[in-house]
């Protein structure tokens, strides 16, 4: 089996200590230009590389940012991770991506794992169940920032990238007063998440002040395939009366417009949507589908921005929010 090389060995080849290979390889001054040479030829001639473990433990930072998310088949955080990973690698630095399938023990599993590896920073959305943000602030100790985004834990002792939820939602109510739509189904994800809470709060209170007696009916849902069951159940309420459908969520819209599918309901002839999105679900459907925008990518860039910030000694908390805007479909 062939041995990988290290710094033991350029030594015994140029009988040298390992620490004159080591400043030799640095550049340091106090090691002569001719045995700088050497070492550099012969570490090349054997291609030797640093063990990045080692440099990790040397110097608590190895160049990599880690990604966690509930889970990967959201849009939403393609986007986020594409951003990220686009403006990371033009300042030196690798992403890794984790997956913790919405377990709050897997999270911690994952932090922990982060913390060995001495990564440079954490991007997280937290699991529906994380209640406790200590193990997140332990690893501000260790020198590792923590960068909370989308879903985000309520404490204001933390660094939070959000979207506008509220106004988002706000957005959303506005647009079915415009269009002067008196029955509503509003579907929303979970009820114990502030991003749910946020989003149910500004809908419903939009709606009560535009004073034009809607009559609203609320559920929830934390899945698509959830979605689409109680879509299913609720649509039978409106006994084939004009309706709208707020949908908070891609994950949501994808489960109300199966359930509308199968119904076989016309989009703006029987039932109006609009939802809360990235942007690329609402585009799958013709009419495309009128949504607010919540852009992962652009939430991405303000987040990064925020853990270069960190990273260069910045120590305050701070909440950074990205507004929204409504785009136009056709679909409500």
């Amino acid at each position: 089996m062939r041995l990988s090389p290290t710094l033991k060995k350029i030594a015994e080849q140029l009988n040298v200590s390992i620490s004159t290979v080591s400043r030799a390889l640095k550049d340091h001054p106090d090691i002569s230009a001719e045995t700088k040479q050497k070492v550099n030829e012969l570490a090349t001639l054997i291609e030797y590389d640093p063990n990045p473990y080692a440099v990790n433990l040397r110097t608590h930072n190895n160049k990599e940012f880690a990604i966690v998310v509930p889970s990967l088949s959201n849009f939403f955080y393609h986007s986020f991770i594409s951003s990220i990973e686009e403006d990371a690698r033009q300042q030196g630095y690798s992403v890794f991506i984790y997956r913790s399938s919405n377990d709050p023990q897997i999270e911690l599993e994952i932090l922990k794992s982060c913390r060995l590896k001495r990564v440079s920073g954490v991007f997280i959305s937290i699991t529906t169940e994380t209640k406790d943000i200590s193990p997140f602030t332990k690893l501000d100790g260790y020198g590792i920032p923590v960068i909370f985004f989308d879903k985000v834990p309520s404490s204001e002792l933390c660094n939070k990238i959000c979207v506008g939820d509220a106004h988002a939602a706000s957005l959303a109510a506005s647009e079915i007063l415009k269009k002067g739509i008196k029955n509503v189904l509003g579907i929303f994800g979970d009820p114990n998440m502030s991003i749910t809470q946020a989003r149910f709060q500004k809908f419903t209170e939009v709606l009560a002040a535009g004073n034009q007696k809607v009559q609203l009916k609320t559920v929830y849902a934390i899945s698509s395939e959830e979605a689409e069951q109680v879509a299913l159940a609720a649509i039978a309420d409106f006994k084939g009366e004009y309706f709208a459908v707020f949908c908070m969520s891609d994950e949501i819209l994808a489960g109300v417009m199966k359930a509308v599918q199968r119904k076989n309901l016309k989009v703006l002839k029987d039932v109006g949507i609009i939802c809360i999105s990235d942007g690329m679900i609402p585009k799958l459907f013709y009419p495309e589908i009128t949504y607010a925008e919540t852009s992962g990518f652009k939430l991405g860039k303000l987040a990064l921005n925020r853990m270069m910030r960190c990273i260069a000694g910045s120590s305050f908390a701070q909440t950074i929010v990205d507004e929204s805007r409504l785009i136009e479909g056709g679909s409500i």
